[in-house]
């Protein structure tokens, strides 16, 4: 059943069927072939059930915030802003990608949405002042993962969604993960750009005095963090509410800036909307194929066969991290997240592992799906943007982040106070 439900999906996801539609052809095909009752005739009821949950509203309200940022040219000024305090380390405007995408994240929910705003600002850069290609597109392709990890995160409410954990927790315990991973992709540019100099283009010209001018830009996303996140654990919205605060900032914002017009409002709305399709289409199929492989004993089944290997606590965990890798290389991340979490989650929590903890290494696992190929996803956002060269260019350069990332999950399952120090430490 395993390998036949792989081999179709790989088959499907080879051909370019969209994810969406190959998760609802595989149910339908689990169910004709492996299931003696007609289970397609729920698929109604599912559908309802899993589209009418009042937290999902926070999704097309974070994916409307990032686009008002992007749209506005607040993001613009951001990204130069921190590319003033940054110029002087080694790789001057790659670390400034990274430092925006860590503080864009911080408002927007989306690492598409990240990579995406940043690398609109960037990718000029690159030919004016001399920076290495691959290194340079490397930095926004992985920079952009940290949408998910710093919060307000779109994962996070899926993930707190389908395992009843609590989002304010887990946006908690994503800021200190998030900030060792910003750290250590600072690092490597960093190490890069000493061992060859030439890597690190040409710095820009900037003093003291255009230092402190621009400290001005950064105050947009620390408001919206602000209103966003300390609604939150003031006490004073729910991370729904909260989301539609941050929109109502946002356009604040963009009317305080003279840059809100009819047009920039139809196309956040029509960005918006096509982005809410498509991650609600995901979801839907993914309900009803989690549906199909429980009734059909698979979820079961699987969960038996790791925990029957007898591999320990903490050699189950890493065939786990094995097993994302691998599906992270053919799988589109929020899907990822959602057919595979009714499954996986158990295992983790009969292990012994906090399901706060779980949420945050889970997220760095789908991180690294977005930066490996061939289904990557920020992979195809930098090439989209940069519209020229070979996509090969995009992924050699982002792959060593990947390496980053396993180690702070090596970190994590070293330390796990990391993630949950601070949510206890602020609720207990």
């Amino acid at each position: 059943m395993l390998a036949s439900a792989l081999i179709m999906l790989i088959v499907m996801l080879a051909i370019s069927v969209p994810i969406a539609a190959a998760m609802g052809v595989l149910g339908l095909a689990l169910n004709q072939f492996y299931s003696s009752m007609p289970l397609y005739l729920a698929m109604g009821e599912i559908l309802w059930n899993s589209s009418s949950e009042y937290i999902l509203i926070a999704i097309p309200l974070f994916v409307m915030l990032g686009e008002i940022l992007l749209r506005s040219g607040i993001a613009d000024r951001v990204y130069a802003a921190i590319a003033q305090w940054l110029s002087w380390l080694p790789g001057g405007l790659m670390q400034a990608n990274i430092g925006t995408c860590a503080m864009f994240a911080a408002t927007s929910g989306s690492s598409v949405a990240t990579a995406a705003t940043v690398g609109v600002a960037a990718l000029p850069q690159i030919k004016r002042r001399g920076y290495d290609e691959r290194l340079f597109l490397g930095t926004l392709a992985a920079g952009g993962t940290l949408g998910i990890l710093v919060p307000p995160s779109i994962n996070f409410i899926l993930y707190g969604l389908l395992t009843n954990t609590s989002v304010p927790r887990l946006y908690l315990a994503g800021m200190v993960p998030g900030m060792i991973l910003a750290g250590f992709f600072m690092v490597y540019v960093l190490v890069c750009c000493l061992a060859k100099p030439s890597k690190g283009g040409t710095p820009i010209e900037t003093s003291w005095r255009r230092r402190l001018y621009s400290l001005k830009d950064l105050l947009a996303p620390l408001f919206i963090f602000l209103v966003v996140v300390g609604s939150i654990y003031a006490g004073w919205a729910t991370p729904t509410e909260a989301a539609s605060l941050g929109v109502l900032a946002a356009l604040l914002l963009a009317a305080f800036e003279r840059t809100l017009s009819l047009a920039m409002m139809r196309a956040v709305l029509e960005g918006t909307m096509r982005t809410t399709a498509m991650i609600m289409l995901i979801i839907l199929a993914a309900q009803f194929l989690n549906f199909v492989l429980a009734s059909i004993g698979f979820t079961d089944g699987f969960g038996k066969a790791i925990e029957g290997m007898g591999l320990g606590k903490y050699g189950t965990l890493l065939l786990i991290v094995v097993f994302y890798l691998v599906l992270g290389c053919f799988m589109e991340t929020i899907s990822m997240m959602i057919l595979t979490t009714p499954f996986i989650f158990p295992i983790v929590v009969n292990l012994g592992w906090d399901p706060i903890w779980w949420g945050i290494v889970l997220t760095v696992l789908i991180e690294a799906a977005l930066i490996t190929p061939p289904v990557g996803l920020n992979l195809y956002v930098v090439q989209g943007m940069r519209e020229r060269g070979p996509i090969a260019d995009v992924i050699w350069g982002a792959l060593p982040f990947v390496g980053a990332m396993m180690l702070l999950i090596g970190l994590l399952m070293a330390f796990p106070n990391l993630a949950l120090s601070l949510p206890k430490l602020v609720m207990g």
